[in-house]
């Protein structure tokens, strides 16, 4: 009886430990969130162009440049006329997230979509 209860005790601690670290984490990132989108620099586009490259589209005050962004430098590029800026307002990423992989994966898997072995469409 007296292990079921250390159990327990254990059981309880971890969870409370759990519920800490989650509400923590939210708080901070909300907190960095906030800092970064009081200021003048904003970066409203980032795309992978080479392994450890991106081109960034990054307004600066508001001015919108574009930069090629890697461990080593920084270029700038050139100006980017505000008129062809297109900036998602509905709070979707143009990129594909963790849940449409998922629902890709699970829809695979289910057989809703016909792929050989190689990962390829067979219709194509």
């Amino acid at each position: 009886m007296n292990s079921f209860a250390q159990f327990i005790t254990v059981l309880f601690i971890f969870v409370i430990v759990l519920a800490v670290t989650y509400a923590v984490t939210r708080w901070i990132g909300g907190f960095q969130k906030s800092q970064s989108r009081s200021g003048n620099i904003e970066v409203i586009e980032s795309a992978r162009i080479a392994p450890g490259v991106f081109l960034e589209i990054v307004r600066v005050g508001q001015k919108y440049v574009a930069l090629s962004v890697s461990k080593d430098a920084s270029s700038y590029i050139c100006d980017v006329p505000e008129e062809d800026i297109r900036i998602n307002t509905d709070g979707t990423s143009s990129a594909l997230n963790f849940d449409g992989i998922l629902n890709k994966m699970r829809d695979k898997f289910d057989g809703k979509e016909d792929y050989d072995t190689s990962g390829n469409d067979r219709d194509e």
